[in-house]
């Protein structure tokens, strides 16, 4: 599949090569949506035309001596017909365009949603999330209302334009030199109109994401912005955010003001008017047929008026679906692989030659080591060694850039991604809980049909159910966004008892429980240490407990592997390790002497 495309369930292709043109592949997945908006503007502008031709007719039976009030009430009936019928075929035009609004904003959200899930994670590291946000909710809405009403209203009017000009025609074809003359000075105004609007509209759109992505910003990070007395400078940089959106907004205002269509319907109203005039002087001309005339000329009015409001919807549409597309389009070097290897892992994992870098920096260099099923490695090294990014090829959160990581001697790239990531339970020190239930959050990443009672006891193995259970509501406790009703410590077993759930063959611990106390760390080693087994565990840790453990530790330094071994061996052997084990020693026995060590509520 290329950039151009997106296919939903097998079944459509939306073309990305254009914005428009990608608006139109959405549209056109409902052929019989348009088609039956269309048709039925057609049908209300013929019958506001013929409304118009009966009224007319209807003054010349008055102004005729003989002139009765049969044919009267026979011409009332007939325009009260055509009105309900109008009626009839303005509800059913209506209900199209709002479904296909509504179908085009949920396709094109699935869309772009969809996307996002599949990019890497070094594109969503370069992605401001209140940008995204504002993208997925704002712009994609934007659509909905460049269909419905901006684009429904365009097409009445253009059929409010063609229907009556052609009822014109019917009564005198020279009646058409003035309106024609109006739709050309329209149209030429109309042009001027759209390219002035169309960079204002572009920059409000882009204006919104970052006034969004601003504020979404400081909202993630209150915490500091209070705990360093920054309100009132984050306040004036949202306001600043806020100042250059109202001025794109006053400017758009300016360019809407100079609107010249109106003042050019209200000259050749005039015009057509005077000109009707002398042809009745003329004698060539009936007073009905100026009533059918002028009546024609006000069917004009509503697409002269409603272009105003419905060009300005069409242009921000077309800039939100640019943003849109700009996401969708962006390349990724991740590759799903949806047909690739899926079966059930040994747990068998290589490094050979790995070496990985973000934009051309090293962070890896040549690593190599190979760990059996069920090994638990530990990872030690100092801050910014690249612990926690060795970790993250495993599961393809990066790719290398060369060299292979290979698992059952299958490089990670040959399994399916679902497949891999399904098989890998990763557990951080900044845990991400979601604002649902607490059993909803451990049963995240496992089958659908895990039960209530293998989430209680993942929950019992990860010493998390007696807390649990304090809750007045139990396991149907909900949690606030990012678990911040919990503590560290809580939030810790969650995950932990998350991973126990999905019952993984190579699990990552980056660090995992630093928010435990040594009573309750103790109970959940014990619980690793069943749960482990048949595992491959890979253990970034500064716990001296849990490093002794492990079958071998890697010490990296500044992105190399300088040793491995068992910790006896390392104690024995290497430099590096004897240091990195002395400062993790040494501070600990600190955090006991000081009584700090982090306690779990």
């Amino acid at each position: 599949m290329t950039s151009r495309e997106f296919t939903v369930s097998n079944e459509y292709t939306y073309d990305r090569r254009t914005p428009v043109r990608w608006i139109l592949a959405h549209i056109w997945r409902y052929p019989t949506l348009p088609t039956l908006a269309l048709l039925g503007y057609v049908g209300v502008s013929a019958l506001f035309s013929v409304a118009a031709i009966l009224t007319g007719v209807a003054f010349d039976v008055v102004a005729e001596p003989g002139g009765t009030v049969p044919a009267l009430l026979n011409i009332a009936l007939a325009v009260l017909a055509v009105r309900g019928g109008q009626g009839l075929l303005s509800l059913v035009s209506a209900y199209a365009a709002e479904i296909l609004a509504q179908r085009v904003e949920r396709d094109a959200r699935e869309e772009l949603y969809i996307s996002l899930l599949g990019k890497s994670q070094t594109f969503h590291n370069q992605q401001q999330v209140g940008d995204v946000m504002a993208r997925v909710t704002n712009d994609v809405q934007q659509l909905n209302f460049m269909l419905n009403p901006g684009a429904s209203l365009i097409a009445e009017a253009l059929m409010g334009v063609i229907v009556p000009l052609v009822a014109m025609a019917f009564i005198r074809v020279d009646l058409l030199l003035i309106p024609v003359l109006f739709l050309l000075a329209f149209g030429i105004a109309l042009r001027g109109y759209n390219r002035a609007l169309n960079p204002v509209a572009g920059a409000l759109r882009m204006q919104f994401g970052t006034m969004n992505a601003g504020l979404a910003e400081s909202i993630s990070g209150i915490e500091v912005v209070k705990a360093y007395a920054q309100e009132l400078k984050e306040k004036r940089r949202f306001v600043g955010h806020a100042q250059r959106y109202r001025d794109l907004y006053l400017q758009e205002g300016r360019i809407q003001a100079r609107y010249l269509p109106l003042l050019l319907y209200g000259i050749a109203l005039g015009l057509a008017f005077g000109h009707v005039l002398m042809l009745y002087l003329n004698g060539t001309i009936s007073i009905g047929d100026i009533v059918a005339y002028m009546g024609l000329w006000g069917l004009l009015s509503f697409p002269t008026f409603i272009s105003l409001f419905s060009f300005s919807l069409i242009q921000l549409g077309i800039a939100g679906a640019e943003r849109i597309l700009s996401l969708i389009k962006t390349e990724t070097e991740l590759d799903e692989n949806a047909g690739g290897m899926a079966r059930k892992m040994t747990g068998e994992l290589c490094f050979e030659d790995v070496t990985f870098g973000y934009d051309g920096t090293p962070i890896l260099k040549q690593i190599d080591f190979h760990a059996k099923p069920g090994e638990t490695i530990a990872i030690v090294g100092q801050t910014g060694a690249g612990k926690t990014t060795m970790t993250r090829l495993v599961n393809r959160t990066y790719d290398v850039s060369s060299g292979r990581v290979l698992i059952d001697d299958i490089d990670v790239r040959e399994w399916s991604l679902d497949s891999l990531r399904s098989q890998i339970s990763t557990i951080e020190q900044d845990i991400f809980l979601f604002s649902r239930t607490i059993a909803e959050n451990i049963a995240f990443g496992a089958s659908s049909t895990a039960t209530r009672e293998q989430i209680e006891q993942a929950a019992h193995e990860a010493q998390a159910h007696e807390f649990i259970m304090q809750f007045p509501d139990g396991y149907d406790t909900v949690v606030g966004e990012r678990g911040v009703t919990l503590s560290g410590g809580q939030r810790q077993r969650i995950a932990i008892a998350r991973a126990f759930l999905t019952d993984p063959s190579i699990l990552v611990l980056d660090d995992s429980t630093s928010a435990i106390d040594s009573a309750t760390e103790d109970q959940i080693q014990r619980a690793m240490r069943r749960i482990l087994k048949d595992r491959t565990t890979l253990l970034i840790t500064h716990r001296i407990s849990q490093i002794r453990w492990a079958d071998r530790i890697l010490v990296l330094r500044q992105g190399e592997l300088v040793a491995h071994g068992t910790h006896d061996e390392l104690m024995k052997t290497s430099d590096a390790y004897r240091r990195i084990f002395a400062r993790y020693k040494r501070n600990q026995d600190v955090s006991h002497t000081d009584g700090n060590l982090p306690v779990s509520t």
